[in-house]
C-alpha cells in the first residue's frame, strides 16, 4: 500500500509497477489506472486526475520507475569493476528483467509509443533512458560524443525490447544473443572512432614521415 503521496509525480511513480500489472489485462486505460489505486490503497479518482493526458503518461511513468530503480540498484560504484561493455549490458539486462513480467503491457507499450502522434514523446523518454545508463556506467562525456552515444544505446536498447517482447526462447536466449552482438557492434564503433579522430599528431602521416626522413631531427 502506498503512503500519501506528497505530489503527483510521486503518485505516478508509486502507481507505476501496479498500473504496469493492471494494464497486462486492462492496456493502458483509465480502467488499469483506478484497479491500480485501488490496490494500492489510492483514491481512483485522485490517480485518474494524475493520469489524465493518457497511456502516454502512464507508460512514461513506468519507464521514470525503472529508471529509478535502475540507479538505485546499480549504482557506479557496484559497476566500477566492469569493463564498459559489461556495464551497458548489465544496465539494459536490469531493465529487461524488470519488464519480464509484464510482456503484454510492454508490447501494447511499445504499439502506443510507435504512433506517429507520439513518436517526439517515445524519443524523448528513450533518450532519458539512455542517458540515465550512460551516467550510471560512468559516462562524463560533454562534446558530441554526448550525443552520439545516447542516440546508438537508445537505438540498442530500443531494438532489444522489441526483440524481447516477442522473445518465447528459453531464459529469453535469442534476447541475449541479440543484445551481445548490438553491444559488441557498438564497442567496435567507438574504438575506429577513437582512432578516426585521436588528435593529429598521434595519427600516422605519410607526408611527415617523409619530412623526418629528408630532415631527419638532430
Amino acid at each position: 500500500m502506498i503512503t500519501s503521496p506528497t505530489s503527483l509525480d510521486d503518485m505516478r511513480l508509486a502507481l507505476a509497477p501496479a498500473l504496469a500489472e493492471a494494464a497486462v489485462w486492462d492496456g493502458w486505460s483509465e480502467t488499469a489506472v483506478r484497479a491500480a489505486a485501488a490496490a494500492q490503497g489510492v483514491d481512483p479518482d485522485a490517480a485518474a486526475f494524475a493520469f489524465k493526458d493518457g497511456p502516454m503518461a502512464m507508460i512514461a511513468a513506468w519507464i521514470h520507475a525503472i529508471d529509478a530503480d535502475m540507479a538505485a540498484s546499480l549504482p557506479l560504484e557496484r559497476l566500477a569493476a566492469m569493463k564498459i561493455r559489461e556495464r551497458i549490458h548489465a544496465l539494459i539486462q536490469f531493465r529487461l528483467d524488470a519488464v519480464a513480467p509484464h510482456k503484454e503491457a510492454l508490447r501494447r507499450a511499445l504499439a502506443i509509443m510507435a504512433m506517429p502522434q507520439n513518436a517526439p514523446k517515445a524519443l524523448k523518454l528513450g533518450w532519458g533512458s539512455a542517458d540515465a545508463m550512460w551516467r550510471l556506467a560512468g559516462d562524463v562525456a560533454t562534446d558530441y560524443n554526448h550525443y552520439t552515444k545516447r542516440m546508438t544505446l537508445g537505438s540498442i536498447y530500443a531494438a532489444t525490447l522489441a526483440v524481447f517482447a516477442n522473445d518465447e526462447s528459453a531464459d529469453h536466449a535469442d534476447t541475449r544473443a541479440f543484445l551481445d552482438r548490438r553491444i559488441e557492434d557498438v564497442m567496435r564503433f567507438e574504438k575506429a572512432k577513437g582512432r578516426l579522430l585521436r588528435p593529429r599528431e598521434e595519427m600516422f602521416s605519410p607526408a611527415r614521415l617523409l619530412g623526418r626522413l629528408r630532415y631527419p631531427a638532430r
